[in-house]
């Protein structure tokens, strides 16, 4: 099997990853996903004033962790017309970033490119959001493990790019193979709910069937199916001893946990709904209590930057957290913006050109093709 070009470039072999990996589709090249406007002045341009040359820089308005720069500079180098006289100066994935700092910048022939504009910012929009909002989430954990489990809240055809953006952002473990497509190998995941439905919701069965096919797995049971977290972790516990490595609780927001049912002097003192820090504290202390300490604990369910953090602070006993939606909200936008015109100064009022000294050149990608090929 031919080593990915993630692997290539992690080697410095690549200097940055090209179509080879991203493998766009080839309708880009007649304008299909441009905006109509961009393919009108390119007409325009090639018509009336061709052969103009314009300097774009793309920018955006937060504190970030900037990715889809290899896709956007791989884009340029696939679709855009004479990509060998583009020139090109970009900025790296997983560098930070500020407001209104250039993370690009192209300069050639607008009709060579310029249908490209909306397409770059685009991908830098959505893979720097995911990288951004998975770097705050990572830190918040204080280096516990974080899941990247997004699978289910966005279209399929987003995962290899958002699990790309994840690993940018410091995330490693991921839910599918498609995550992990650019850059890794396997996904990670143990058992739904609907495996214990499957079982007449019988939970010692359903891991049972599960040991029993993927023997050398770690078993993490799914403990809230009957919303008896304590309860149920304790069964399994007692049942598998050491061969259970962990649980899990994925308890619904709307929900109180049947424990707390049973011990109501809980109430009044700490918000009881769903995956909240009392359950995993006493969760943790009943596990300890019958010699169960080496069984870890993974939580989900609504985690985001500011409820890890939460659990953080009150030094809830989590080993790893599995986040899913939050990190998907593409909330970063960025703007292209040409700002001279044959190397003089040109642009909208309220943009200047503003060349940023940490821009790295680009050499274009053919060259990196034929190095490797050597």
């Amino acid at each position: 099997m031919c080593e990915k070009e993630f692997e290539l470039k992690q080697k410095g072999k690549l200097a940055r990853l090209t179509n080879r990996t991203f493998k766009f589709d080839p309708r880009i090249k007649d304008g299909w996903f441009s905006a109509v406007y961009f393919l009108k002045t390119s007409k325009i341009v090639a018509n009336r004033i061709p052969r103009q040359t314009v300097s774009m820089q793309f920018f955006q308005k937060n504190e970030a962790i900037v990715c889809g720069m290899d896709e956007a500079i791989a884009l340029l180098h696939t679709f855009a017309a004479n990509p060998q006289n583009l020139k090109i100066w970009a900025l790296n994935d997983g560098d930070k970033i500020s407001p209104f700092e250039t993370v690009l910048m192209v300069e050639g022939y607008y009709e060579d490119f310029g249908y490209l504009e909306g397409i770059i910012d685009g991908i830098l929009a959505r893979r720097t959001s995911v990288a951004t909002h998975v770097y705050n989430v990572v830190q918040a954990a204080s280096g516990k493990q974080v899941i990247f489990m997004g699978d289910r809240d966005d279209h399929f055809s987003q995962q290899a790019g958002d699990g790309y953006a994840a690993y940018i952002g410091g995330m490693s473990a991921q839910a599918t193979y498609a995550m992990n497509e650019w850059w890794g190998s396997d996904g990670v995941g143990t058992m739904p709910h609907a495996l214990i439905q499957l079982f007449n919701g019988d939970l010692i069965q359903a891991c049972e069937a599960y040991l029993a096919t993927f023997p050398e797995d770690n078993l993490v049971a799914l403990v809230d199916y009957n919303n008896d977290v304590i309860e149920d972790s304790l069964k399994v516990a007692r049942h598998f001893g050491n061969k259970l490595y962990g649980v899990r609780v994925d308890t619904s927001a709307n929900m109180v946990d049947q424990y707390f049912l049973r011990n109501q002097h809980e109430f009044g003192q700490y918000d009881l709904r769903g995956t909240n820090p009392r359950l995993i504290k006493l969760l943790r202390r009943h596990l300890d209590a019958e010699g169960f300490q080496h069984v870890k604990i993974i939580v989900s369910g609504g985690f985001d930057s500011t409820k890890i953090r939460l659990f953080e602070q009150l030094k809830t006993p989590v080993d790893s957290y599995g986040v899913g939606s939050n990190l998907l909200k593409v909330n970063i936008g960025f703007t292209g913006d040409c700002v001279r015109l044959n190397g003089k100064e040109q642009a909208k009022q309220g943009r200047r050109y503003q060349f940023n000294p940490r821009l790295q050149p680009v050499r274009y990608a053919a060259e990196q093709h034929a190095e490797r090929e050597e």
